[in-house]
């Protein structure tokens, strides 16, 4: 026994203990393969794709020495991704703006949440104050200092250590966030963390032969989720991405086995059927050397594939509608754009036009053309010249900016527009940055009423009154001493405005925007920058023309919209934006849905990329946002068939009674007038009141709801339109199965109200359904986007059919005089005939601003003898509703003839007809 002890303990005893400590033993969960998603003809739409992701694991020994080790591996690691042009993940809520600098890509509760994480605390109210009101920069550098992330000035001075120093922010960001998931899964053993997602082979052999240095570091066979024709759906399907602690405590509540390094749905339908398409986890016995790689396994249980489901979305309808819907819009900025500097001013927006220097200018604005391209060594001889007199203007506005709040101190009012622009971008900037602290600034104050409205006095004398009342927040300005005196005060204000602007690309873009006014920048520089950075490209013949100058800038410009290589999403000017939702009207299902501009959730899903979603974060186009199911406005006259009803039910007016149009409604004071003023329909039933769009005829029925006896009532009026208003639907969501606004029923003004007026507004899908129920005469649904779910085998598990919300019990001869009056509607719009399928619709116009165009709405369906699908549409600022009926006219136009859809999809702008236009 002696014996066997003294071999085993001294002469062996090394050998067994380095054996024992290489042999680390782990309980592995493998992940299922998550559900695919398909249309309702079984074309897949979202799937995945075998791939390979790097992880890192922290197995690095607690000491002084730990957070270098780890952000070493973890830069070299970076390195290594990067070199063979992948990426590692950037699911962080703090992301770089346009100007390279920190912002949180989260607010209100999400980021209360995110900083409640942050600093270590269970709720969001146990958050100190000045936690609660760190900047992301603060942020950064306080999880900077926390896992050792930068450099010390004196290598031998431990006090000396700088967060951050050595590390461009972009790196900076990329570490932290490695470094913040490590941590948050530290209390975890044996959890991974995921650097990046499907890279490439080349970097799966990198890390292999480097994992001697590359401590805790694995390449783990997993999915990547890919999404088909991605920029026609991902408003509806959404993207996937690593769960968030809001997510996890949520998602835990369903399913306990989710953990903080699982992959989840983050917006639309992989969002609201996260469970469903979440496959079962399945796990294994797995022993790692000492630098992580498997040496055994054992007790393998095989995961469970997630659950498919089916979209109520026609695949080929979707796409088909959003081509039309974007080349509509770029015929309609086509037909609008003029070659000249400014537009004539003139009294009906339908009228208004878009000047070419408008153009030009949006090309810098939404960052068409890169201007941070113009200083690399690569940049084309335009881009050289070009930044030569950005430079120039630059100081000249810099140095006449800096005279004007040291010595001239001229009133606000007595500037020339540009400096007034100028001037108020710096006020807003201190506010946005918290030197001017806006919840101490006495918005009653005489000076701040001189300044913000009167505008008699110059912004030297406001910043030197805010630094008298104490609204300045000094300790943004790194003073020295808190008691410094109101000059120094005011001249730190300056140089941290100064420091700011000379590289501030949303200041620097006022000032394109004024050399292409001024005509330092010309046209032919706009596109020649566009050629030089191949963001366009020209065919043999246009490129001859360009070339030996007999294309004008203008003409160029044109062309490019026609053929669609400057979209109109890009130009982000009006019209820029749209949405249509189309149903089958007997049974509730969404064949389409669209929402334009779109992205690409590819580049979403499996770890953001970070520079794509900066891109999609400053867009003017707003292509994250929904514009079919969270953009509201006023319904316009499409409202009417709700007061037509209303007034058919209600009893005050009948299908053969008849109001007489004079034009001007006199009976409530200031007097409505019909939008045929100053002429008028004369005598007209509820059929012709539709028919004629009369505004006339549906104030008297909104004034006569709100009658008691000889009394008007707006009140009375209000709660009867909003009665039936209810009935179609128009006073919750849809039913739908993502994000959708509230909607908002009118509560000022009966009258006005019953045209569409007042406070109402709707979404895109709310008017669908509305529509819906009109054209099935009264069937109101909860509609759906879900057809059902299945097994992975096939398998069904569950319908999804749309229940039925409500019927609306009304004559058959009542819907059918709200019918033919919507048939009328169409048979009075020449570009309707002959489309092969009779229509039945209602346009609609909504003003929101005096500035803009007018919202340009219409609902229809179609076939009028017998209903099978309703549309609904609506462009953003699209000047008259006539445009909006043309594209609707369209989609039918596809949908029903087969024969002509290459020329209706055609991949070119198509202009509409404007000479139909009306105030309705």
């Amino acid at each position: 026994m002696l014996f066997r002890l003294f071999d085993l303990q001294i002469v062996h005893g090394e050998d067994y203990l380095n054996s024992f400590q290489l042999r680390i033993k782990k309980e592995k969960e493998i992940s299922g393969t998550r559900g695919n998603i398909y249309d309702r003809n079984g074309n897949l739409l979202a799937y995945n794709e075998l791939a390979n992701s790097v992880t890192i694991e922290d197995v690095y020994d607690t000491g002084s020495g730990r957070n270098t080790e780890i952000n070493k591996t973890v830069n070299k690691l970076i390195d290594m991704i990067e070199a063979n042009g992948d990426q590692v993940v950037s699911d962080f809520n703090i992301v770089l703006d346009e100007n390279n600098d920190f912002e949180f890509a989260v607010e209100n509760t999400a980021k209360m949440r995110f900083l409640a994480d942050v600093y270590g605390h269970l709720s969001t109210s146990d958050l100190k104050y000045e936690e609660k009101t760190k900047t992301a920069a603060e942020v950064v550098q306080d999880l900077a200092v926390k896992f050792g992330i930068g450099a010390y000035t004196d290598p031998n001075d431990k006090k000396t250590f700088v967060a951050g120093l050595g590390y461009t922010n972009d790196r900076l960001l990329k570490v932290l966030t490695i470094r913040y998931d490590m941590n948050l899964n530290s209390f975890q053993k044996y959890i991974d963390t995921t650097v990046a997602t499907s890279v490439s082979d080349k970097t799966v052999a990198d890390v292999m032969e480097n994992s001697s240095e590359l401590n805790g570091v694995s390449i783990v066979e997993d999915t990547a989720r890919k999404y088909v024709d991605a920029q026609y759906f991902s408003q509806i399907i959404g993207y996937t991405g690593k769960v968030s602690q809001d997510e996890l405590s949520s998602l835990k509540a369903e399913n306990s086995s989710y953990d903080l390094n699982d992959t989840v749905g983050k917006a639309g339908i992989e969002q609201s059927m996260e469970t469903t398409l979440q496959g079962t986890k399945g796990s294994e016995t797995v022993y790692v050397d000492k630098v992580g790689r498997v040496i055994e396994t054992s007790d393998y249980v095989d995961p469970v594939a997630g659950n498919d489901v089916y979209l109520t979305i026609d695949k080929d309808l979707q796409e088909a509608s959003y081509d039309i819907l974007e080349e509509r819009l770029a015929g309609i900025l086509v037909s609008k754009i003029r070659d000249e500097k400014t537009a004539p001013k003139v009294s009906n927006s339908s009228d208004l036009t878009i000047p070419i220097y408008d153009v030009y200018n949006a090309l810098f604005n939404n960052t068409v053309i890169d201007t941070t391209h113009f200083t690399q060594k690569d940049a084309g001889e335009t881009e050289k010249s070009v930044y030569q007199k950005f430079t120039k203007k630059q100081k000249s506005v810099l140095d006449e900016l800096n005279a004007e709040l040291t010595k001239t101190k001229t009133p606000y009012d007595k500037l020339s527009k540009e400096y007034q622009i100028y001037e108020s971008y710096i006020a807003a900037m201190l506010y946005t940055d918290g030197i001017l602290d806006s919840d101490v600034v006495d918005k009653n104050d005489a000076t701040y009423i001189a300044w913000t409205k009167d505008e008699t006095i110059s912004l030297n004398e406001f910043l030197h009154y805010a630094i008298s009342k104490n609204w300045v927040n000094i300790s943004g300005l790194n003073l020295d001493n808190q008691y410094s005196d109101s000059e120094e005060v005011y001249n730190h204000i300056l140089s941290y405005v100064f420091d700011i602007l000379k590289d501030d690309v949303s200041f620097n873009k006022k000032l394109f925007k004024y050399m292409i006014d001024d005509g330092v920048l010309t046209g032919t520089d706009s596109c020649r920058l566009l050629l030089e950075q191949k963001k366009v490209t020209l065919g043999a013949a246009e490129r001859k023309q360009w070339d030996s100058g007999s294309e004008s800038a203008y003409t160029f410009m044109l062309n490019r919209i026609r053929q669609l290589d400057i979209t109109p999403a890009q130009l982000n000017l009006d019209p820029c934006s749209g949405s249509m939702v189309i149903t089958d009207v007997k049974n509730g299902d969404i064949l389409a849905l669209v929402s334009y501009p779109s992205y690409d959730n590819n580049k979403m899903a499996n770890g953001v990329d970070a520079a794509y979603y900066s891109e999609l974060r400053s867009d003017l186009s707003k292509p994250l946002y929904n514009y079919a199911t969270q953009q509201k406005t006023a319904p316009g006259s499409t409202f009417k068939m709700v007061s037509a009803t209303a007034g058919l039910m209600e009893g005050v007016i009948s299908t053969t009674s008849t109001i007489t149009c004079v034009g001007e409604f006199d009976k409530i004071t200031p007097s409505p007038r019909c939008w045929i003023y100053p002429s008028a329909h004369g005598s007209l039933n509820v059929t012709g009141g539709i028919k004629n769009s009369c505004n006339y005829f549906f104030y008297q029925v909104g004034y006569d709801l709100g009658l008691l006896g000889n009394t008007y009532s707006s009140d009375l009026g209000l709660s009867k339109l909003k009665k039936y208003a209810d009935m179609y639907g128009l006073t919750d969501k849809t039913g739908i199965e993502i994000d959708e606004s509230d909607p908002q029923v009118s509560t000022q003004d009966a009258v006005r109200s019953a045209i569409g007026q007042g406070t109402n507004s709707y979404t895109t899908v709310g008017l669908a359904r509305y529509v819906t129920t009109v054209a099935n005469s009264g069937t109101c649904y909860n509609l759906t986007l879900i057809n059902k779910t299945t097994d992975s085998d096939g398998n069904l598990l569950k319908d999804y059919s749309a229940t039925v919300r409500n019927q609306i019990k009304m004559s058959q001869s009542d819907w059918n005089a709200i019918h033919l009056g919507m048939r009328e509607v169409v048979e009075s719009k020449p570009y309707f005939s002959n489309i092969g399928v009779n229509v039945a619709g209602k346009t609609g116009t909504a003003q929101e601003r005096t500035d803009r165009a007018n919202h340009a709405l219409f609902v229809g369906y179609a076939p009028y003898e017998s209903p099978e699908i309703a549309i609904a549409t609506r462009v953003a600022y699209g000047y008259s509703s006539s445009y909006a009926a043309q594209i609707t006219k369209d989609v039918f136009q596809y949908y029903y003839n087969e024969s002509e859809r290459d020329e209706i999809r055609s991949g070119v702008a198509q202009e509409l007809d404007n000479t139909s236009a009306n105030a309705d």
